[in-house]
């Protein structure tokens, strides 16, 4: 397998073959290594984040997100049956839309029904089943994606990027920018199950979160928001003073008995970093930064053991989704943050993981 390998400041950026689609494209796996040793693993393939190794307690190299070791297995139909998602780019509109259908300057289009009566997370082939073109940038790489007028019935051709740069403060950070040349809908985000335990055989029920986000949208059958915006207090979504992840699964709340735990949107307000993720385990410690609204938390709650990756059998709440984003359903409810990008201007976004250990 060639390599090629480039150092930008202090992230040594390797690039490497990780595989090859059935009609023969070449899939591409980029490396990112700082001086800690820190090193995260993208592929083209959905701007998907396979593989983040970071020190824990003892400075041992721990990876912390599911997936898997090789570009065949993010192909198969066992993984793509499990509509698991695991650590890609999603998109044109990331979450959910009621019943596919949404209204923009006063056309209304009907984008494909994938989960139940609804759309959720682009499409039959949204941004996660895409080969992106990649750049090497300073202290990372840049993949970029063309989706053209109608792709998935969205309008517009929509110009996207993701960037993922690693910095000497351990902290990756993901860049997303867009543009348009008609009036259309964007939500972007990333899918990564994070596992911070050293083993993901076990779940992250016993993880500490801790979120500054007073308020949660709450949902009907099929997670379709009702449009109130409700205070997290009294409710499984309140982790403001933080708690254990299995304190909002086990909650037998109206809310996560309708998506089997957690699976909700809530809403941040100004303070950073937004979120802390840390496991007594490893001493691992995530802060999350972002420019989003709000986060979906999603503990994993169809994984039915029928999925295996790195070794591992991954069970029901092996790993903790932190989906930074726009409200799911904008399109349908104006009073949301709005997710329309028009012709003149930018999508902008950015989402930061950084790692420490507990002292």
């Amino acid at each position: 397998m060639s390599t090629e390998s480039t150092i930008y400041s202090k992230t040594l950026v390797e690039k490497s073959v990780f595989g090859q689609t059935p009609t023969g494209v070449e899939i591409e796996l980029y490396t990112l290594t700082n001086a800690n040793g820190v090193k995260a693993c993208v592929t083209n393939y959905g701007a998907t984040l396979t593989h983040l190794f970071v020190p824990d307690q003892n400075g041992n190299a721990t990876d912390v997100v599911l997936g898997f070791d090789s570009f065949e297995e993010y192909i198969s139909d066992t993984y793509l049956k499990a509509n698991a998602f695991m650590g890609c780019t999603v998109g044109r509109v990331c979450n959910r839309i009621d019943r596919g259908r949404f209204e923009l300057e006063g056309n209304s289009y009907e984008v494909a029904v994938t989960n139940g009566e609804h759309h959720l997370h682009g499409g039959k082939v949204g941004f996660d089943k895409k080969v992106w073109d990649a750049e090497i940038l300073e202290d990372g790489v840049k993949f970029s994606h063309v989706s053209p007028d109608g792709e998935e019935n969205y309008p517009g051709t929509l110009r996207v990027s993701v960037a993922f740069t690693l910095s000497e403060e351990n902290g990756l950070k993901l860049t997303y920018t867009a543009t348009t040349d008609k009036s259309t809908v964007i939500n972007l985000t990333n899918h990564s199950y994070f596992n911070l335990s050293g083993d993901f055989s076990q779940t992250v029920l016993d993880h500490d979160l801790q979120v500054n986000a007073p308020f949660y949208i709450p949902v009907v059958d099929g997670s379709i928001p009702t449009g109130e915006i409700l205070s997290v207090k009294g409710t499984p979504f309140d982790f403001l003073r933080g708690k254990k992840v299995r304190e909002g699964v086990f909650s037998a709340h109206p809310q996560t008995l309708i998506g089997n735990g957690l699976d909700q949107t809530i809403v941040f307000d100004k303070k950073q970093p937004a979120a802390v993720l840390s496991s007594d385990e490893t001493g691992i410690v995530m802060e999350l930064t972002t420019s989003e609204p709000g986060i979906q938390l999603y503990s994993a709650n169809y994984f039915d053991g029928s999925v295996r990756g790195k070794g591992k059998t991954y069970p029901q709440h092996g790993g903790l989704a932190l989906e930074t984003q726009h409200f799911p359903d904008s399109p349908n409810h104006a009073h949301f943050p709005t997710v329309a990008l028009k012709p003149g201007e930018q999508f902008n976004s950015y989402t930061t993981f950084k790692f420490s250990v507990k002292k």
